[in-house]
């Protein structure tokens, strides 16, 4: 079997843009995958194309030879660019062995180690400002009985934040949990936005709520301040969203930068990559959560993962989506008792449209985090994707 094309499709879904890719072969099998990298789209897809000279006419089943090679031959190695772009494709190489196969990949990866698994909700508060607002959105949250929320309620705050501001934060913060109840996990997010003394202050106000995770409290490259708030808080810190490969996340794991890290399988250079991250956590009793929040593909991958590494804890999803995502692929999902159930279907369980796919072209958008918006991530026709159902 030889790959004969690839094909990338950029689809836009509001929020961002999705960047899909299309491994095809001359055995009829195919094989997607997603390399999703926000605002930096046109780039990416680039990079996925560069690397036909290694992919046209080669066996798709030597997976390892493929990263091997091409993050040998990168020269400039690492980073969010390659790594998204090997991400991508080597999902695709993945899944095309899978449906050869006639099994899930993560029969790949050794077999599962569990059916379903916890999720925690993100997007639900679109496009909520004020603290009533965030906690009338959160009703819904408790009435759909997911595990978990996680929202940034920090405004458009860069490196510190006002006393007034910290107050409306607490106080969305206070109002959310009383709207969701005392068994609902919360998740604060910190996008990346403050400085040691403002990230130590807000992790000490944190305390009087019993939170699951502070994410992501500094900018992503300080890893030595990262350390620091760990020691100087009581409250559990997420980080890893913006590290792409092992070797980057070497130095945070010897730091022992967070009670929980997040790599993103679209980012982190594939399946394969998140499943050494996964076990290095693993020796070294830190829960393993990747960041979820992009296209259909990369959920489809991440549940394989999900099935098949021992110490993943959470999974990210997304509340809502673009009503047209059930147009663009025939993903199967099921939250049973706030826990996405594993699919079975072989490969990574999931097509893509073509023709739906062109219908969204590319569209420029811009990071949101510190203009106002952020919480502007979903449109008003936004629906769920996926079915909700109960033990009896």
């Amino acid at each position: 079997m030889k790959i004969t094309a690839v094909k990338t499709y950029v689809c836009n879904c509001f929020r961002t843009n999705w960047v899909f890719v299309k491994i095809e072969t001359d055995a009829g099998l195919h094989g997607w995958g997603e390399a999703t990298l926000e605002y930096k789209e046109p780039t990416v897809v680039a990079a996925i194309h560069d690397l036909e000279y290694y992919l046209i006419g080669s066996d798709p089943r030597n997976v390892e030879k493929f990263r091997h090679d091409c993050y040998r031959d990168a020269y400039w190695r690492g980073g969010p660019v390659l790594m998204s772009a090997l991400a991508g494709v080597e999902m695709a190489l993945w899944d095309i062995k899978g449906k050869e196969l006639n099994v899930p990949v993560y029969q790949l990866f050794g077999g599962k180690v569990r059916d379903t698994v916890p999720c925690y909700v993100n997007g639900w508060f679109s496009p909520a400002k004020t603290p009533d607002q965030f906690a009338e959105k959160a009703i819904a949250v408790r009435d759909h009985q997911f595990l978990g929320c996680k929202w940034d309620p920090f405004g458009k705050a860069w490196l510190q934040i006002s006393k007034a501001e910290l107050n409306s934060a607490m106080e969305c913060i206070r109002k959310v949990a009383d709207a969701v109840g005392q068994d609902t996990l919360l998740l604060i997010e910190g996008h990346g936005r403050f400085d040691i003394p403002t990230a130590v202050k807000i992790g000490q106000r944190l305390e009087e709520f019993d939170i699951y995770w502070f994410e992501e409290p500094l900018p992503p490259d300080d890893l030595n301040g990262m350390r620091e708030v760990k020691e100087r808080v009581r409250v559990s810190l997420a980080a890893g969203e913006r590290l792409y490969n092992r070797y980057e996340f070497r130095q945070f794991f010897d730091l022992n930068c967070s009670d929980y890290i997040q790599p993103d399988i679209s980012h982190a250079g594939g399946l394969t990559e998140m499943r050494f991250l996964g076990a290095e956590a693993e020796a070294r009793h830190i829960g393993f959560c990747p960041h979820n929040p992009s296209g259909p593909v990369a959920n489809a991958a991440t549940l394989q993962l999900a099935a098949c590494v021992p110490n993943f804890v959470i999974l990210e999803m997304m509340m809502t989506d673009v009503p047209f995502r059930a147009d663009i692929c025939d993903e199967d999902l099921t939250l049973l008792d706030g826990r996405m159930v594993i699919p079975e279907r072989p490969g990574l369980g999931i097509d893509l449209n073509e023709d739906e796919l062109r219908k969204h072209p590319f569209l420029p958008t811009q990071l949101r985090h510190y203009r106002g918006d952020l919480t502007n991530i979903r449109p008003p026709d936004a629906v769920k994707y996926y079915k909700i159902a109960h033990q009896a």
